[in-house]
C-alpha cells in the first residue's frame, strides 16, 4: 500500500500482550493510526522465562527496539536436551537468522514491560474488555463492556487463546487440553544447585515429565519449569508440593532438591492448552495474530516468537500489497503454513524416542560433538 494510504489507516489492536504490543509498534512505524485496547486495568505478565530466537531479534533490530530488549535479557549460544539423570541427548546452536545467531533469554514480565515501554504514551488503553466485534466489510466495529464503541479500518485480534475476536468471527472451537500441567517458578541462581553455569537453555526429559532450566543471569535468577502429564484440565489447578515432587521422581537429585525447595506460593500452576489450526484468520477488515490465531503448546518455545514474527509479517504485507484485503490474504499465506507446522510439532510428546521427529537428523551428543 502507498505510504499515503497507510497513514490514513485507523487500526485497533485488541490485546496488549506480546503480539498486540509488537503489532502496534510495527504498524505505527508504517505511519498508521494505531490504538491498543486491553481488558486488564494493569498489565502484569505472570510465568517465568522465554527465549527470543534470532529471527525475532532481527525484527527488534529492524524496529529500532533491540537495545530495550537487550537491557533485560541474556544472550544464549545453544540449547541442550538431556535425559532425566543428565546424559546428553542433543546439543545444538540456535538456528541463525542472517547475522543474528543468539537467542535472548528473558523474563516474561520484563519482555512485556520492554515492548510496552517503546510504544507512544496513550497508545495503550486499559480497562477495555471487548464484548462484541462486528465485521462491516470495509470496516469493523468494537463494542466494549463499559459501552464505548470504536470503528476501525482494521481490527487486529491479538487477544489470546480465549480470543473474543476469533470465537465471534472465525471459529467457535474450544481450546484443547494437552493432558499436561506446567509448574513455573523463578528461583535464585544460588538455589539452582550449581546446575547453571552459563546462559544456555537445558531441558531434561523423563517419563511423562520435562524440566526446563532457563538462565536469567542478568537477574541473578533461573526459570525452573516442570511440564508433567496430568488428567486434570482445570485451567489453574490446585497443586501441592507432594504433587510436584511426584513428577520429578527419578530425575537428577539436584533437580529434585530444587523442586523440594520451591515456595509453592511463587509457583505458577497451569493446565496446558492449545487450539486446533484455524482455517481462516482474516476477513477484509479483521485479522487474527499470535495465540488468537495459532495458540500452540510450549514444547518448542515458539509461542511468543510466533507472535512477534506475525507482527512483522503483517507490517510487511501492508507495505507490499496493493490493498488492505490483499495484504491480509498475503499475511495469512505467509504465516499460516509456518504456524500450522509449529502447532503440529509442538504436540509431540518430546520423549527421547521422539527427538528425531522434532529435530530430524540429529544424533545424540557425543564427546567429539560436544568438543569436551
Amino acid at each position: 500500500m502507498q505510504s499515503s494510504e497507510l497513514k490514513k489507516l485507523k487500526i485497533a489492536v485488541v490485546g496488549a500482550g506480546y503480539g498486540g504490543a509488537a503489532t502496534a509498534k510495527a504498524l505505527s512505524l508504517l505511519g498508521a493510526d494505531v490504538s491498543v485496547y486491553e481488558q486488564a486495568s494493569s498489565i502484569r505478565e505472570v510465568g517465568a522465562g522465554i527465549g527470543l530466537r534470532p529471527s525475532t531479534v532481527a525484527r527488534f533490530h529492524e524496529w529500532g527496539i533491540f537495545d530495550a530488549i537487550a537491557r533485560v535479557s541474556s544472550p544464549s549460544d545453544r540449547f541442550e536436551i538431556l535425559s532425566a539423570t543428565g546424559e546428553p541427548i542433543m546439543r545444538e546452536t540456535w538456528p541463525a537468522h542472517g547475522e543474528h545467531t543468539k537467542t535472548h533469554l528473558i523474563h516474561r514480565g520484563d519482555f512485556i514491560d520492554a515492548l510496552l515501554g517503546v510504544l507512544p504514551e496513550g497508545m495503550v488503553k486499559l480497562g477495555h474488555r471487548l464484548e462484541t466485534v462486528r465485521d462491516d466489510g470495509d470496516r469493523a466495529t468494537l463494542v466494549f463492556a463499559h459501552g464505548e464503541s470504536v470503528e476501525a479500518d482494521l481490527v487486529v485480534g491479538a487477544d489470546g487463546i480465549k480470543s473474543v475476536v476469533r470465537t465471534q468471527l472465525f471459529s467457535e472451537a474450544e481450546p484443547v487440553f494437552s493432558g499436561e500441567h506446567a509448574y513455573r517458578a523463578v528461583i535464585s541462581v544460588d538455589d539452582a544447585r550449581s546446575m547453571v553455569t552459563d546462559d544456555n537453555l537445558r531441558m531434561y526429559i523423563g517419563k511423562g515429565t520435562k524440566i526446563y532450566l532457563l538462565p536469567l543471569r542478568h537477574r541473578g535468577q533461573v526459570s525452573f519449569d516442570i511440564t508433567a502429564l496430568c488428567p486434570d484440565g482445570t485451567w489453574a489447578p490446585d497443586i501441592t508440593k507432594d504433587d510436584i515432587l511426584a513428577t520429578v521422581q527419578g530425575f537428577d537429585e539436584r533437580l529434585v532438591e530444587i523442586a523440594r525447595g520451591l515456595d509453592l506460593a511463587t509457583v505458577n500452576c497451569r493446565a496446558v492448552y492449545d487450539i486446533d489450526p484455524v482455517d481462516t484468520w482474516h476477513s477484509d477488515s479483521v485479522v487474527l495474530i499470535g495465540d488468537a490465531a495459532h495458540s500452540m503448546l510450549h514444547h518448542q518455545g515458539q509461542g511468543a516468537n510466533s507472535a512477534i514474527l506475525d507482527a512483522g509479517a503483517l507490517a510487511d504485507a501492508l507495505r507490499d500489497a496493493a490493498t488492505l484485503p490483499e495484504a491480509l490474504a498475503l499475511f495469512q499465506a505467509t504465516r499460516k503454513p509456518v504456524t500450522d507446522e509449529l502447532q503440529r510439532i509442538s504436540r509431540q510428546g518430546w520423549t527421547e524416542e521422539e527427538i528425531d521427529d522434532v529435530f530430524p537428523g540429529q544424533k545424540p551428543a557425543t564427546e567429539s560433538q560436544d568438543g569436551e
